[in-house]
């Protein structure tokens, strides 16, 4: 395994929200459940101080941490492994897609070895992100499929990441867009909230992201664990 790309031999995330409270029941529960890493992540109120108190309950345990950070502000690098840094493909407000990023290059000091950019396709326009980055989300197979080649040919990024945040999209898409690439990996998050959905998006993409579920059924969250 490359070292620095731990996820080609990863299977689940587990992605947690520094917005909403998790108890440290939970938080053990979470980490011993078979997961292979947990991702710190979140779109509405997230601050430094949110971030850092999430970051501080997982440092007791040996597991990988990522943060990918809604903000530069937002970014941290103690107590944590990997730094995930989305660029939103898809968004009509070039903010999101290279803005931010070099606002963060032209204020801070970066670790770079820490640094993986993901490219992100948003495709549920109900969901935080979607209305936050202004994401155009009304894309058909090929417009997601050509995304994606964009995304390995031109831009030689490792992770793409389709993200239907708040709701179960669409394996047939994902299926196809996964068999469009060669080494990019491709990671699939929403709406995954049983061992079926979970095992039909796991034969679609290389990585399932579940995060919701871990808020609302435990039992549920633990059956995605396949």
């Amino acid at each position: 395994m490359n070292v620095k790309e731990p996820w080609r031999t990863w299977k689940h995330i587990t992605k947690l929200d520094p917005d909403k409270h998790i108890s440290k029941a939970d938080l053990k529960t979470v980490v011993e459940s078979g997961t292979d890493a947990i991702m710190i992540s979140g779109t509405q109120n997230i601050t430094d101080k949110n971030v850092a108190k999430l970051i501080e309950m997982v440092n007791d345990y040996d597991i990988p941490k990522i943060l990918e950070p809604a903000t530069p502000e937002a970014v941290m690098y103690k107590g944590i492994d990997y730094i995930f840094v989305p660029l939103v493909l898809n968004s009509r407000d070039l903010e999101w897609i290279v803005g931010k990023h070099v606002d963060w290059i032209k204020k801070q000091p970066i670790e770079w070895d820490m640094i993986t950019p993901e490219a992100y396709i948003v495709l549920n326009p109900e969901s935080a992100v979607a209305k936050l980055t202004k994401s155009d989300t009304d894309l058909t197979d090929n417009e997601v499929i050509a995304y994606a080649r964009y995304v390995e040919k031109y831009l030689h990024l490792p992770i793409i990441y389709i993200e239907y945040s708040g709701t179960y999209g669409d394996p047939h898409k994902v299926k196809k867009v996964k068999q469009s690439l060669i080494e990019t990996s491709l990671f699939y998050g929403g709406g995954i909230d049983s061992k079926e959905k979970a095992a039909e998006m796991a034969a679609c993409a290389d990585v399932i992201v579940v995060g919701n579920v871990v808020y609302t059924d435990m039992e549920k969250f633990l059956a995605t664990i396949i």
